[in-house]
């Protein structure tokens, strides 16, 4: 039995509250706010026993063995940290924090503790892809030399939205790019040559970002995130020989299809239940199960690697965060 607290009341905390039911073996035990109005409200709505009007309340529940840090980008480095000297293992909303410095900083915090710490990047621990992996991996397509990767959302978005503000770690590379971004990670691993272009809001946060990377193998991505249009929210994987195409939306998808040269496409259905989130959960559960500190689907190093790439890509567009 893994026993949750849940750190933060929006709109990704009840998404991941509710899916929390579908995990076997996971039970919502807490909810932490800054208000205690916000936290008594999450618990009723999501059934969980315990509302606390603190984060350090919450971290010091000793009746809890994991905590979903749920908060905007920008607070998630100090969320973190203080779940982890309250001694629990932490599910992180990604970007797991704003820059490369925060990041290792927290995984080092985690490491010298012996605390299990992984960013949610659900997509990393989605069973559908998953076996696109290991499709690729058995040499389906060949080898691979080019990924396509797109998330816009269509806005707009008001000056006051937390997309907007660079207080909150507002714009589309951190909330939407790291999505493209990671799906080409996930196939090539961290590139070799980067290169990004991006329209700036007049707060200073991107809106429109466009990125091409490159790898000595030869192989390359073309992805891109903004704020400013609905895009078609896909991705493909081509390879020497064949294709895997994701539909809408690519980080969660219903069914993968692959094209191979001289056959017949072939439809991969996804068994997925509810939202998509309870993966991370039962992943999280089956590493503390094992007395892991990370996982191996979304390891230390993987999230390190592409907030360097983030905080690379931040500097060529001239975005910052104080």
């Amino acid at each position: 039995m893994t026993r949750w607290g849940i750190l933060a009341t929006g709109n990704i905390a009840a998404a991941f509250a509710a899916d929390l039911r579908l995990a076997p073996g996971a039970e919502l035990v807490a909810v932490g706010s800054r208000t205690r109005e916000s936290a008594e409200e999450f618990a009723r709505r999501h059934d969980a026993p315990r509302a606390y009007a603190s984060w350090a309340e919450l971290a010091a529940d000793p009746d809890l063995d994991a905590i979903y840090v749920a908060t905007p980008h920008a607070a998630h480095h100090e969320a973190a940290l203080t779940c982890l000297a309250g001694g629990k293992a932490v599910l992180v909303e990604k970007p797991c924090t704003l820059d490369l410095p925060t990041t290792t900083a927290l995984v080092e915090t985690a490491r010298a503790r012996g605390l299990f710490l992984m960013e949610a990047m659900w997509m990393r621990t989605n069973p559908l892809i998953l076996r696109v992996l290991e499709l690729i991996s058995d040499g389906a397509i060949g080898e691979v030399t080019h990924v396509r990767a797109d998330f816009g959302a269509a806005g707009p978005f008001p000056p006051e939205h937390r997309m907007r503000n660079p207080a909150l770690g507002g714009g589309a590379l951190l909330d939407l790019g790291v999505y493209p971004l990671s799906v080409a990670h996930l196939v090539l691993g961290a590139p070799q040559h980067v290169q990004a272009w991006a329209k700036l809001s007049p707060e200073g946060v991107d809106e429109n970002t466009g990125m091409v990377l490159g790898w000595d193998s030869g192989a390359v991505a073309t992805l891109s995130c903004g704020m400013v249009g609905a895009t078609a929210i896909t991705a493909s994987i081509t390879g020497t020989t064949g294709r895997i195409d994701l539909p809408e939306p690519f980080f969660r998808p219903g069914s993968a299809v692959l094209h191979r040269l001289g056959a017949e496409p072939e439809t991969i259905p996804a068994d997925l239940t509810g939202g998509g989130y309870q993966y991370e959960a039962i992943e999280v559960g089956r590493c503390l199960a094992a007395g892991l500190t990370e996982s191996p689907l979304v390891p230390h190093a993987a999230t390190l690697e592409i907030m360097t790439l983030i905080d690379d890509i931040k500097a060529r567009i001239g975005v910052s965060y104080a």
